[in-house]
């Protein structure tokens, strides 16, 4: 049986993806937090701006974890924990470290989740977009696999 070859997210990775999180953010006139987590959710990187808030260090991260735990960006969880919903109550379980709005988003490889992108400090859409500019500096590096004729599942 043939074995996908997955990308794992290392300090060096983890790094380019805050660093273009943070300039997102900061061409929004936001001031974040970022991190970034390997598939266990465990933290690889972190940087936090000058002068953000004070609770982005902390939902970042639970963002970022969220989106791997879940394999879903955490803008989606929304509809889903309200009342009447499939995971109605889900953000107060784990010792309420799930997060239910926007920032947190997934890393895909192989069909697998292998990361995610946590970013706090923006508006809702400032957040999503700030991660998603994280996430796609992964994207490229995936792509650039598949550009190259690797299998990637």
């Amino acid at each position: 049986m043939a074995r996908a070859t997955r990308t794992e997210i290392d300090l060096d990775l983890a790094l380019a993806m805050c660093g273009a999180a943070r300039a997102a953010a900061a061409d929004a006139d936001a001031l974040v937090s970022v991190a970034v987590v390997d598939g266990g959710g465990h933290l690889v990187a972190f940087q936090r701006m000058d002068g953000a808030e004070i609770a982005g260090p902390t939902l970042a991260r639970d963002k970022a974890y969220t989106a791997v735990a879940h394999r879903i960006a955490t803008a989606e969880l929304g509809p889903l924990v309200t009342d009447g919903g499939e995971l109605v109550g889900m953000n107060s379980a784990d010792g309420g470290r799930y997060i239910a709005f926007a920032g947190g988003v997934p890393l895909w490889s192989c069909g697998r989740v292998v990361g995610g992108v946590g970013v706090s400090g923006g508006t809702a859409a400032q957040d999503a977009a700030a991660a998603a500019a994280g996430a796609a500096v992964f994207d490229h590096l995936e792509a650039s696999y598949d550009a190259e004729g690797d299998d990637r599942g």
